[in-house]
């Protein structure tokens, strides 16, 4: 799938999706949505896709939702999925997002949205909605106080005032910080990495992270359980330790 507003390109077992509004610094309308949402979906559609990368064209990942779209009647979110169809519903694949210039307010949700982040020297993050007397309302008060400690977490979002890509990765934020210019190489480098591991338990991985925040840690001992029987009973896990004892790179069947 490729629109004007929204490219996608396969790289190997990596789609790379460009929100493409440089003019507009990347601002999220319908048809941005759409092209994100799609493009997540052909993701988890894929049998040879195994991670993202989502970025911006011309400099900027996102300056958030496109006020004179939604003005005029547009929303970025959509039905059960929330904004782009991302941040209520992730992939179930892993997807980086690679930032250069501005992750703003909804831009910021969506990185916030993606499992990991990548982003240059001079990328700045922020959600201001407080100073318009509005509240994040797409995952960045859920997200953050998770991603990183809870009184920073506050501060981003009770000041609304912008921090740097190098304070982004000293409070955990960010995973890599590259020169600009070089967010987008060393994200797909980064997704690379993953896209290279067995399917099956990357996806697996991805799951009881994400839900172990919700468990108990007795629960969670429990509920990871059925993940990591179906997965050290599975072709991949067999061919893994073929492979290794054979000095050979593996071949995943995903399942």
């Amino acid at each position: 799938m490729s629109s004007k507003e929204v490219l996608t390109e396969r790289m190997g077992a990596v789609l790379v999706v460009t929100i493409n509004r440089p003019e507009a610094r990347n601002a999220l309308n319908r048809s941005v949505a759409e092209g994100i949402a799609e493009a997540a979906d052909e993701l988890d559609a894929s049998e040879e896709l195994r991670a993202a990368v989502l970025t911006g064209a011309g400099g900027n990942f996102s300056a958030g939702m496109d006020l004179k779209a939604f003005l005029r009647g547009e929303s970025p979110s959509l039905e059960g999925r929330g904004l782009c169809g991302i941040t209520m519903t992730p992939p179930r694949k892993p997807m980086v997002a690679a930032v250069e210039g501005w992750a703003l307010a909804g831009g910021f949700e969506l990185a916030l949205a993606c499992d990991m982040v990548v982003a240059a020297e001079t990328a700045r993050f922020g959600v201001p909605e407080v100073k318009r007397g509005l509240v994040p309302a797409a995952g960045a008060a859920l997200r953050l106080p998770n991603r990183v400690p809870h009184a920073l977490a506050l501060e981003m979002l009770l000041t609304g005032e912008p921090i740097d890509a190098p304070r982004a990765a000293k409070i955990g934020l960010v995973n890599r910080v590259t020169r600009t210019g070089g967010a987008r190489e060393a994200a797909l480098t980064l997704a690379q990495k993953v896209a290279e591991n067995g399917p099956l338990a990357v996806l697996r991985a991805k799951q009881i992270a994400s839900a172990a925040p919700d468990w108990t840690a007795e629960e969670g001992w429990k509920r990871q359980q059925p993940f990591v029987d179906e997965v050290f009973a599975s072709d991949d896990a067999a061919e893994g330790a073929r492979a290794f004892a054979e000095k050979r790179l593996p071949v995943w069947r995903g399942r």
